[in-house]
């Protein structure tokens, strides 16, 4: 038997899984690590963390499965995405912490180079909007105050990276400098039609291009790892974005396929094919994979908090010691009561793009507590959802009117959850019975590469469901909801993102006047109308 190893790293722990030739899961390991708060809507990693855990789960996962070394045919990589790191090229040491996907410090930066007109630039050759979520100016922020560092990066002495790059340079004792064009799509920097790094952009950021790594296919031989990590030296051959391995995993390979993970955050793709399709909803154009030098592209929407709203509960408001609690509680919820919980902790994603916000409840009562807010926390996430759905049919080419959704990660793993994502975006949801489907994507592509895993058509084959969970609305309700969303929801995207709670409009359904606080912080309170949710609690779920 052959085995592949798989390494996920993640915004708040690594993983290392062992999948077989079956691409069953044999063993695996995970350890947490902490994220650094400098400043308000400031994230960071210590790089040597990210390694730590990294080489620790790897080790360990081996020694659980019970495997000779020698039949670990390959190495897969998967990474969180836009995450930047810049290193010493001889000693591999940083020079700064990694700065994080979720980071906002270059908030300001953004908004100059939107303002100079740059945007439709940066929107055709990137596929992105120009936003501190990017690496490309999180680099620029690392160059511009770490002492000396871009003189360094002049004269070739620094290297920069995304995670994957970093953890290939480290797995290889600094013999690869090396991406896939998956990663090299989330920077910025890249030309996603073109594929290649964008003199441009480097020039208008002066980023010299000598310490941005070689861009590969997503299955690729991406070098082999130092003999004394594991005892002898295993390719590395697969390495994709966290989105686009499970992506890749969910087994999306058609045009007008979509999926949606819930993870840290929450990041849906819709497969578009060969073409990259502009947005004109605020979405993301991007590489969903690369093979044999063709790349397969999809549009994005990317939500910053998903399962951190679930850690939220847990860490800050300590009202749950496990996720899996939050289903219970959603369940004893007070269905008179309209909480809303906003989690823009760290800002607003798609398809608003305002790194401003912040999180916000509204709808408190008196006998508002762990119930209803482990409620709201759950809904928040289907409600964004429900925004990135809508965007995305909007911009596609495809059909998708009665596209599956298909979901993955952990948040997936609740019933009440997945049962309101299919009620509040009548689709239907279908949940795989493997939810680790962006390690089981990398998984795939590193022992496809090596001829361990069968062909693509054969792996679409071999995706099984779990549950597919119906809306579960009446005609009535869905009619109604739908009145509901026209005449109040729509309104969301048309508040002026200067007035923070200002708009008042009448509701659709009671009549009572609701000011649309979505701009600034969150879910229109429209959606909140304690009326309409009193009368259809009962057919919004089950």
């Amino acid at each position: 038997m052959k085995y592949v190893l798989a390494i996920d790293q993640g915004t708040t722990s690594t993983r290392a899984i062992v999948f077989d030739e079956s691409l069953s899961v044999v063993a695996q390991a995970q350890e947490e690590f902490p994220q650094i708060f400098p400043k308000s809507g400031w994230v960071e990693h210590d790089p040597s963390d990210l390694w730590g855990t990294t080489a620790g789960t790897c080790r360990e996962v081996i020694e659980r499965a019970n495997i000779n070394i020698a039949d670990v045919i390959s190495i897969g990589i998967t990474n969180q995405r836009e995450t930047t790191i810049v290193w010493d090229r001889k000693t591999g040491e940083p020079i700064h912490n990694a700065v994080v996907w979720q980071d906002r410090r270059t908030a300001g930066f953004c908004k100059e180079l939107r303002d100079a007109g740059h945007s439709d630039m940066f929107a055709d050759r990137t596929g992105l909007l120009v936003d501190p979520y990017f690496s490309a100016t999180k680099l620029k922020w690392i160059l511009d105050h770490v002492e000396g560092a871009r003189t360094r990066a002049i004269n070739g002495d620094l290297l920069f990276g995304t995670v994957d790059t970093f953890l290939i340079w480290k797995l290889t004792g600094g013999q690869s400098h090396v991406t896939d064009a998956t990663n090299a799509a989330r920077t910025m920097l890249y030309d996603i039609r073109k594929g290649r790094w964008s003199q441009t952009i480097c020039d208008l950021f002066d980023i010299p291009l000598n310490m941005l790594p070689q861009v590969k296919d997503s299955a690729a031989d991406f070098g082999q790892s130092r003999p004394d990590l594991f005892g002898r030296p295993i390719p590395i051959c697969g390495v994709a974005g966290d989105q686009q391995a499970a992506t890749i995993g969910q087994a999306c390979f058609d045009p007008g396929m979509l999926k949606s993970t819930y993870g840290t955050g929450c990041f849906a793709l819709l497969n578009t094919g060969d073409t990259p399709v502009k947005s004109k909803n605020r979405l993301l154009t991007t590489i969903a994979y690369q093979l044999d030098g063709k790349p397969t592209y999809a549009l994005e929407g990317s939500i910053f908090i998903a399962g951190a709203v679930v850690q939220w509960l847990r860490d800050g408001l300590k009202i749950i010691r496990e996720a899996s609690e939050t289903q219970p509680l959603a369940e004893g919820a007070d269905g008179s009561q309209s909480v809303v919980l906003v989690p823009a902790f760290t800002g607003l994603g798609a398809p608003y793009w305002n790194p401003e916000c912040r999180g916000a409840v509204f709808g408190l009562t008196r006998n508002s507590g762990p119930n209803e807010l482990a409620r709201a926390a759950l809904e928040s996430v289907g409600y964004q959802t429900r925004d990135l759905l809508d965007a995305m049919r909007a911009d596609s080419t495809q059909d998708t009117t009665s596209s599956v959704l298909r979901v993955d990660g952990g948040m997936s793993a609740s019933n009440w959850a997945m049962q309101f994502l299919a009620d509040i975006t009548d689709a239907p949801v279908d949940r795989p019975k493997v939810l680790e489907t962006t390690a089981l994507g990398v998984a795939w592509l590193a022992g496809m590469k090596v001829g361990a895993m069968p062909r693509q058509d054969e792996f679409a084959k071999q995706w099984e469901l779990d549950c597919q969970f119906q809306s579960q609305m009446a005609e009535e309700a869905d009619g109604e909801l739908f009145f509901f969303l026209q005449n109040t929801g729509a309104f969301w995207d048309r508040c002026p993102p200067q007035i923070v709670g200002g708009f008042a409009r009448p509701c659709g359904v009671c009549g009572a006047d609701h000011r649309c606080v979505w701009h600034s912080v969150g879910p229109c309170a429209h959606f909140a109308c304690g009326s309409w949710r009193r009368r259809n609690a009962g057919r919004l779920r089950s």
